[in-house]
């Protein structure tokens, strides 16, 4: 169990899932990441990819994000996110996506009726070791910054020591936060010309 830390549901338990396909961001990197984030959530329209639990998405809610998709391929951790949004009563405010990300992501976003202002990305970190970044930015990156709000943000976390691009496509880097062994980038979409 861990606890939501800010918003409607600061406090309250919610299932986490340790083990080889996810990570749960500890409490202090949460806060430091949402105290950062606070700006972008407020009604916000938010995707969680590789959520996991949706511990990432269900904080997003908790304050004040009017709306989370939740990416996940983990059948144990799909059982659990669905628990987690019972139990904190936001099936209303929930869409979950269930599958493999990179395969299918486009389509989902496709799908989408609004743009999304903020997406989490949380690959599993043997995965992004192996990263080819003109790949996934084919089928990931691409498909999110198409689909981002002007002004829109992506939350990138990766080990410490991957090495990045500067840019990855129509996202560019804003800002590098480091904790320990990961960090997070968080990059922008370019404005689009209208």
């Amino acid at each position: 169990m861990i606890k939501i830390i800010g918003g409607e549901f600061r406090g309250r338990n919610i299932l986490a899932s340790p083990g080889k396909t996810t990570r749960p961001m500890t409490a202090m990197v949460k806060k430091s990441l949402f105290d950062t984030l606070a700006p972008y959530m407020i009604d916000a329209n938010v995707a969680d990819i590789y959520c996991g639990t949706g511990t990432i998405g269900l904080e997003a809610l908790s304050r004040g994000a009017r709306l989370c998709h939740f990416a996940e391929m983990d059948r144990h951790a799909l059982d659990l996110l669905r628990r987690n949004i019972e139990t904190l009563n936001v099936a209303g405010s929930s869409v979950i996506w269930a599958g493999d990300v990179v395969r299918r992501l486009r389509q989902w976003l496709d799908e989408m009726n609004e743009p999304l202002d903020l997406a989490f990305v949380d690959p599993p970190f043997p995965a992004v070791r192996e990263w080819d970044w003109s790949a996934v930015q084919e089928t990931i990156f691409d498909p999110l910054a198409a689909k981002m709000s002007a002004g829109g943000l992506v939350a990138l976390r990766l080990p410490a020591e991957t090495d990045h691009p500067e840019n990855i496509g129509d996202l560019q880097l804003a800002r590098t936060k480091h904790y320990g062994g990961m960090k997070v980038l968080l990059l922008e979409r370019a404005d689009k010309e209208t």
